[in-house]
C-alpha cells in the first residue's frame, strides 16, 4: 500500500502514489514485529515496526549529520543545532513544545553523535499523532532566532563544563583525539568553548538548511502503531512545511569511505587534580559494515564486557585495583576503535596498565578459550534481545539501521550471526586488531615520574 496525504494543500492521491514506494522489509508473526518502509516524495523515508501488545509508541527522526560533517570552525554546530530545534517554530514556542508532550505524560529528547542526530518522543499509542506533529514541526519549522542562539550558548557551555568535570566521560573524547587526531572524528561532539562562542545564528541556520533536507532524514516509529497512519501523518506534517516538493529526489545513501586508522604508540596525558586516574588503552577497531564485527562483539564481551570477563576478573576481582574496568568498541562508516577503560588510584596506574596490556597481548597471541567464547556468545545474545524490550529501543534499531546500513535485520538473524561466530573467528579478529601497538589516553594527577613512565604501557 502507498501513503496518502489528507491536507488540502498536499498533492493529490494519484501524485503521491506515483512517487511513494512502500515495502515490507521484515515479516512478523501475526503482524507482530513487521517492519515496513515507505519512501515519500522528496526522498523522505518512513520505517515502522509494529508491536500491538504494548500501549506505547516511540516516534523519532534521524538526520544524516553528525560532528564528523563539521569543519574545524563549525565544531559543535550539529549539537548546537540539536538544542535550537527545541527553542521554537512558527507554530510553537519552546514552552509549547515541551508542554505538549508533558501534558500527555510523554518523554521527549534528542542526541547527537559523530555520524547522526536523532530527535524522539515516547508517548501512549493514542497520543502518537501529537508526537508526530510536534517532532515534525521541530524538524521542519525551526526559527533559529539570534536571541535563542545567544541564550542557548550558555547552556551548551555549561554542558561542556559538566563533561570536563567528569573525567570518566571526558577520557573517551581524549582517546578519540589520541587515535584520530585533529580530524572531524577526532574532535568532540560538543565542540569547544572557543568554537561554540564563535558560532552565529546565520552560520547555524545555513548548516540546518544544508543538512535537514528530507533526503537526509529517516523517520522511525515503533510500538502499537499502524504504518499507513504514520505515513499519512508524517506526509501531512512535511507537506505543510513545503518539504516534499522534489518528486525525483532520492534518499541519501549510507556513508562509506576508506579511512584507515593507523595510529599506534601515541600517549596523551591531561593532568588534572582528580581523585582517580582514568585511562583508555586501545587500538584501531573495525568499521561498522565489516562482517567481522560479530566476532569483535564476542571478543569485546569476553575480554571486558561483564563481571566474568578477563579484565574484570584480573583487575578488579583478583587484585582490587579498580572499581570500573571494561572494554568497548566504536564503529564508524569507514573505521573503528577498540578501547579498554579503567579508573583507579593514581598510584596504581602503572599496575593497571601493565595488566591490561598483558591481557591484550595474551589474547592477541593465544586467543580466548572455547569456554570464554561460548559464555560470551550467550551473554551477547541475551543482552541483544533484552536491549530491545521497549519501543524506544526498537525505534533506535530500525532508524539507525535504515540510516547507517540501508537495510533491516531481524532479531533472529542477529542472533544467528552471533551464534555462528566460531572460536577461530574470534581468535582471528583478536590477532588482527590486538597485535597493533596500542595508544593511551590518561586523565589524572600524575607526577612527573609517573607521566614519564606512560610510554612503557605502549612500548
Amino acid at each position: 500500500m502507498t501513503s496518502r496525504s489528507s491536507t488540502a494543500t498536499a498533492r493529490t492521491d494519484s501524485q503521491v502514489r506515483a512517487v511513494a514506494h512502500t515495502q515490507t522489509l521484515l515479516e512478523g508473526k501475526d503482524g507482530i514485529g513487521t517492519v515496513r518502509r515507505t519512501i515519500l516524495p522528496g526522498g523522505l523515508r518512513v520505517v515502522t515496526e509494529t508491536l500491538p501488545s504494548v500501549r506505547s509508541a516511540t516516534f523519532g527522526i534521524w538526520s544524516h549529520v553528525g560532528s564528523r560533517d563539521e569543519t574545524p570552525a563549525l565544531n559543535g554546530a550539529t549539537h548546537y543545532l540539536e538544542h535550537l530545534l527545541f527553542k521554537g517554530t512558527g507554530k510553537r514556542s519552546a514552552l509549547d513544545i515541551s508542554a505538549a508532550i508533558d501534558a500527555v505524560g510523554g518523554e521527549m529528547n534528542a542526541f547527537t553523535a559523530k555520524e547522526y542526530t536523532c530527535y524522539y518522543a515516547r508517548v501512549l499509542d493514542t497520543d502518537l499523532p501529537l508526537a508526530i506533529d510536534v517532532v515534525c514541526d521541530m524538524l521542519t519549522g525551526s526559527l533559529i532566532l539570534p536571541e535563542d542562539v545567544d541564550a542557548e550558548r550558555g547552556v551548551i557551555l555549561e554542558e561542556i563544563a559538566m563533561t570536563e568535570d567528569d573525567p570518566s566521560d571526558c577520557v573517551h573524547d581524549l582517546f578519540a583525539h589520541t587515535m584520530l587526531g585533529d580530524t572531524p572524528l577526532g574532535r568532540p561532539v560538543l565542540g569547544t568553548v572557543d568554537t561554540v562562542n564563535a558560532l552565529t545564528a546565520d552560520r547555524i541556520r545555513r548548516f540546518y538548511k544544508r543538512h535537514y533536507d528530507p533526503t537526509h532524514l529517516v523517520v522511525a516509529a515503533a510500538g502499537n502503531i499502524d504504518h499507513d497512519d504514520v505515513v499519512r501523518q508524517v506526509s501531512t506534517a512535511f507537506d505543510a512545511a513545503g518539504s516534499l516538493t522534489r518528486a525525483d529526489a532520492e534518499p541519501l545513501a549510507p556513508r562509506d569511505g576508506s579511512r584507515s586508522v593507523r595510529t599506534s604508540g601515541r600517549v596523551e596525558l591531561l593532568n588534572r587534580k582528580t581523585e582517580q586516574a582514568h585511562v583508555v588503552l586501545g587500538v584501531p577497531g573495525l568499521p561498522r559494515t565489516d562482517d567481522r564485527r560479530w566476532a569483535l562483539g564476542v571478543l569485546n564481551t569476553a575480554l571486558g564486557g561483564g563481571m566474568s570477563s578477563r579484565l574484570f576478573q584480573e583487575v578488579r576481582e583478583k587484585r582490587g585495583l579498580a572499581y570500573s574496568v571494561y572494554s568497548y568498541t566504536s564503529g564508524f562508516a569507514d573505521c573503528g576503535l577498540f578501547g579498554v577503560y579503567a579508573g583507579c588510584r593514581p598510584s596504581q596506574v602503572h599496575d593497571v596498565l601493565k595488566i591490561c596490556r598483558n591481557e591484550l597481548d595474551q589474547v592477541a597471541q593465544n586467543g580466548l578459550t572455547d569456554d570464554e567464547i561460548a559464555r560470551a556468545v550467550g551473554q551477547l545474545s541475551g543482552s541483544t534481545v533484552l536491549g530491545l524490550e521497549d519501543t524506544g529501543a526498537l525505534m533506535n534499531r530500525i532508524g539507525k539501521s535504515e540510516l547507517c546500513w540501508g537495510e533491516q535485520m531481524s532479531v533472529d538473524e542477529m542472533l544467528s550471526r552471533i551464534s555462528a561466530v566460531t572460536p577461530d573467528d574470534v581468535r582471528g579478529v583478536a590477532r588482527d586488531l590486538l597485535s597493533h601497538r596500542p595508544s593511551l589516553s590518561v586523565i589524572g594527577p600524575l607526577k612527573d615520574k609517573q607521566a614519564a613512565r606512560l610510554d612503557d604501557a605502549v612500548a
